[in-house]
This record gives structure tokens, C-alpha cells and sequence, in this order.
């Protein structure tokens, strides 16, 4: 993992809008985040990447293929993926992005799965970078104190024998509750009205994150348990035997309600949002990283990773460490 070394604490936050430590703290569990000072998304991602080259004691060369997940990619082309691939000096890989919004790191752990189990690929590189400070509205108060920037990268191979069973899904229709634009339209040949025809969010015109809250929490509580819930019955655990939980980082009561609705202790949960603040996809990589480095994570370890956001979408994965 890496993270900017700017450390923005609520008491910087109560400076620019109407809010207060005590406040965040309560609501989301917060304490304090951390924001790039001018590093963009990949050179995050890079250092997160080199990090799990070196954890994993492998050469970049071995790596066959990258897959970057970010909702705040530097460029339309090239891909965040390609990016890092020229930056780590991994020549043979295909490098391709995935933008799953918070659910990122899931999705992108499920589709590398599928391709070392088809021979596609032997040694992956996943990569989760977010510069969130790039797109938050600073005047909303609903919103800024929640989003932090940082990275966390995993390299994946292909183990015989191993627990893994995934879930993913989406709620397109409720892609409104979470969003940000990615540009307009610039051209002379297009008239505001046909613009305007297809616009399913005119109220919010901006290029800021926009989100509803409520409509997100209540998705959230309610994917989570049920996400972790498909894949433990899949994999033929129930949820009490799981050494660890490893969810999404985007809200404490969201974690806290999704652990008594699957009757799992919050020791078992792990959480850094309290000095992260919510890092979209990087978040559950973060965690796993933490865990591993501070020796609790064992060989052996069942764990479940679980994520919801943006899209809207939601998806869980349970495996053997």
C-alpha cells in the first residue's frame, strides 16, 4: 500500500465548511485522511505496485498481466494499467483498466481468478489507486470529509487447491445515488438541448463526486451481510468460521451493521478508515496489507473481502490466505 504523506485531520476540514471533529467522527468514524500534494494517480499506484513486487519476491518480467482499478485514472488513454506497466518495467504484460468504482479491488481479484484458472495468465498484478482530493467538492460538507487518497496493489498467482469463491454484482439503476462527470461535450456541432436530452443527472451539473446518502447507505447495509453470506454458502463455511473480514472502508456504522446482521464480532472486522477515510477501490488492499505486515494474518487464514459503491455495485469474495 502507499498513501500521500499529507495527514488532513476533521479539525482541517471544520476550516473550510460547517462541520466539526466530533461530528465526522460520530457519523462515519473518521479521524483524519490523507491527500496527494500534486502526485497523480499512478505515481500512487506505482508505489503500491513496486511494494507487492518485492513482498511477493518476484521480477516485474514475471508479470503477465496488469489490471488497474481507479474512478480517477490521469488520462482517457493511455490506461492507468499501461501506465504502470511502463513504470515498473513489466514488458510482457497486457495491461487493461476496471473502473468498479468502491468494488474495484473485488471485481478485479474475481476476473484474475478466471484467468489464471484458464491458463490465461500466471502471475498478475492488480493495481488500486485513487486520488479522491482530485474530485470532491470541498463546499459540500455532506461529502468531503469522507474521501481520502492512497494505493494498494496485490500480485496473484495460481494456487491448486485453495479456497476461493466469489459474487459480483450491479444496480445500475441506482447509479444516480453515486457519481461523477468525466467531461463535456466541447464540440461546436453539438447543441446544449441535445446535451441536456441525454443528461440522466441534470441537477447535479458539475464534475464533482455527488452522492445520496441515505440511498447508499441502505444499499450497503444490505449487500454487504448478503454478499458474504452467497459466498460463504458457496464455499461450504459458515460465516463464524472466517479468521477475518476485510470490507470496504467507507463508513463505520455501514461496517458495524453489516457485523451484527452476519453475527461476526468487530474484532474479526478490520479498519483503517479512522486514519484513510474512505479510499474507493484502494481501500480493501490497504487493509490487506496492514493485516499481513502486522503478522495477524496466518497461512492458512480464512478471509472474506467485501465491497459496495458506485455503479451501484457490490461484490464478495471468501479465501484461504
Amino acid at each position: 500500500m502507499y498513501v500521500p504523506p499529507m495527514v488532513v485531520t476533521n479539525d482541517d476540514l471544520a476550516k473550510l465548511v460547517d462541520t466539526s471533529d466530533e461530528w465526522i467522527t460520530e457519523r462515519t468514524g473518521i479521524r483524519q485522511r490523507r491527500f496527494s500534494q500534486g502526485a497523480p494517480t499512478w505515481v500512487l499506484g506505482r508505489e503500491a505496485a513496486l511494494q507487492a513486487i518485492e513482498n511477493a519476491g518476484i521480477e516485474a518480467g514475471e508479470i503477465d498481466m496488469i489490471i488497474a482499478c481507479s474512478v480517477t485514472s490521469d488520462y482517457c488513454t493511455p490506461s492507468l494499467a499501461c501506465m504502470l506497466q511502463r513504470e515498473i518495467g513489466a514488458e510482457s504484460a497486457a495491461c487493461w483498466d476496471m473502473n468498479a468504482a468502491c468494488s474495484g479491488f473485488i471485481f478485479a481479484l474475481d476476473a484474475a481468478y478466471r484467468y489464471l484458472a484458464t491458463g490465461g495468465a500466471s502471475t498478475i498484478l492488480i493495481v488500486c489507486s485513487e486520488v479522491l482530493s482530485r474530485i470532491t467538492d470541498f463546499e459540500d460538507r455532506s461529502t468531503c470529509v469522507l474521501f481520502g487518497d492512497g494505493a494498494g496493489a496485490v500480485v496473484v498467482k495460481k494456487d491448486e487447491g485453495r479456497l476461493f469463491e466469489s459474487c459480483v454484482r450491479s444496480q445500475g439503476k441506482s447509479g444516480g445515488a453515486l457519481f461523477a462527470r468525466s467531461g463535456k461535450f466541447t464540440s461546436p456541432f453539438v447543441k446544449k438541448e441535445e446535451i441536456e436530452k441525454y443528461d440522466l443527472f441534470r441537477e447535479n451539473p458539475g464534475c464533482h463526486l455527488v452522492m445520496e446518502g441515505r440511498e447508499v447507505y441502505r444499499f450497503a447495509v444490505a449487500a454487504m451481510p448478503e454478499m458474504i453470506n452467497n459466498v460463504c454458502e458457496k464455499a461450504g463455511i459458515p460465516c463464524g468460521d472466517l479468521d477475518w473480514v476485510i470490507p470496504h472502508q467507507a463508513n463505520i456504522r455501514i461496517i458495524k451493521t453489516a457485523a451484527e446482521r452476519l453475527h461476526i464480532g468487530m474484532e474479526k472486522m478490520v479498519i483503517n478508515l479512522d486514519r484513510y477515510g474512505n479510499t474507493s477501490c484502494a481501500s480493501i488492499p490497504m487493509c490487506l496489507d496492514e493485516l499481513n505486515r502486522s503478522g495477524r494474518l496466518k497461512r492458512g487464514a480464512r478471509i472474506a473481502l467485501a465491497g459496495f459503491g458506485a455503479g451501484l455495485t457490490c461484490g464478495a469474495i471468501v479465501l484461504e490466505w
